[in-house]
């Protein structure tokens, strides 16, 4: 059974910073894609980050430059460092995971990619 598992949400205020983790098993964590996802009150989810088996990242606009993304495939683990806060960041988080598919040459910030979910985490950003 193949599971994700975040921590490291919480409550920050703007300006501040938060790293979250997301622990993956189930699956060879090695060879699958990876991303966080977050979804604000009343909004669609929307891409954060992706990076892929070769350790290329992607960010959306929103976060270029304040959120970085992270891999440690000996620990199963995948981190999202989120600098610079603003209460716009404020969503729940959510880690999702992916094959590695070489047919597939749309971008990683789109959830197609991910048939595997976490159960998501709050974070919340006051100004």
């Amino acid at each position: 059974e193949v599971q994700l598992v975040e921590f490291g949400g919480g409550s920050v205020e703007s300006g501040g910073s938060l790293r979250l983790s997301c622990v993956v098993s189930g699956y060879v964590y090695g060879s699958y894609v990876m991303a966080w996802f977050r979804r604000a009150p009343q909004t669609v989810r929307e891409g954060v980050a992706a990076i892929d088996t070769d350790g290329q990242t992607f960010y959306a606009d929103s976060v270029k430059g304040r959120f970085t993304i992270s891999r440690d495939n000996a620990k199963n683990t995948l981190y999202l460092q989120m600098n610079s806060l603003k209460p716009e960041d404020t969503a729940i988080y959510y880690c999702a995971g992916g094959w590695d598919d070489p047919v597939y040459t749309g971008p990683l910030l789109d959830s197609i990619v991910y048939p595997y979910w976490g159960q998501g985490t709050q974070v919340t950003v006051s100004s």
